[in-house]
């Protein structure tokens, strides 16, 4: 059994909290730190870093940004789950409009702008109390069934620019900020972006990540 499969009996529940605004991501952190049986054991702020970072922690909840990694919720949820079978998932939103609904993958698990600090700590022990939402068959590929290099076809094999783009893409870095460090214009590296995913067969940047990160490109913390 994984060794964070359950919460210990008497511990705390351990969370890893993603969002890309730095100043709302401390807020969340000092408020649900003042909880006797919770925990933030790492911050994330970008799809890369949360689930290098969910993948080292295995914690018991993930609080994430619906938006964070760019495609729809139940999608987002499997990702996670893929790094952390044992973690549940908690959506923060901030438009009305993106309340649960009766398709979403956990739908007593997203706080909106309306919520509460006691009502977001009770939805943190609910959720962790609830039981292991088992990934359900993904719409595209895994990342293991995703081509590798050495199966692609010869006009498919990454360029070695197109490997630049991708690294520094899956590390969180922006299109802007990846042209800006390699010194090419925010349309080429855009170019660059739209080919990888391509000839990968990844339709968003999301699954970009996770084919970094399964092939590597992307490290993942030595001791693991």
């Amino acid at each position: 059994m994984c060794p964070h499969a359950q919460i210990r009996e008497g511990g705390k529940i351990r969370c890893v909290l993603v969002h890309d605004h730095i100043l709302l991501r401390q807020g969340l952190r000092r408020l649900l730190e003042d909880e006797t049986d919770i925990e933030v054991v790492a911050e994330a702020g970008n799809a890369a870093e949360a689930l290098r970072t969910v993948f080292e922690h295995r914690p018991e909840v993930v609080i994430t940004d619906v938006h964070i990694f760019e495609c729809e919720p139940d999608q987002s949820q499997q990702l996670i789950l893929r790094e952390s079978p044992a973690s549940k998932v908690l959506f923060l939103t901030t438009d009305e409009g993106e309340e649960a609904s009766e398709q979403s993958p956990q739908p007593n698990t997203h706080a909106s702008r309306r919520t509460s600090a006691a009502e977001l700590f009770a939805m943190v022990r609910s959720t962790a109390a609830a039981e292991v939402a088992l990934p359900r068959e993904p719409q595209h590929r895994h990342p293991t069934e995703w081509p590798t290099e050495e199966v692609l076809p010869r006009q498919r094999v990454l360029t070695v620019r197109e490997r630049q783009v991708l690294k520094l893409l899956a590390e969180g870095r922006t299109v802007r900020s990846a042209a800006s460090l390699l010194g090419l214009s925010v349309k080429t590296v855009d170019a660059h972006k739209f080919n990888l995913m391509r000839k990968l067969g990844i339709h968003n940047k999301a699954e970009l990540v996770m084919w970094a990160i399964q092939k590597r490109v992307v490290k993942l913390p030595v001791n693991l």
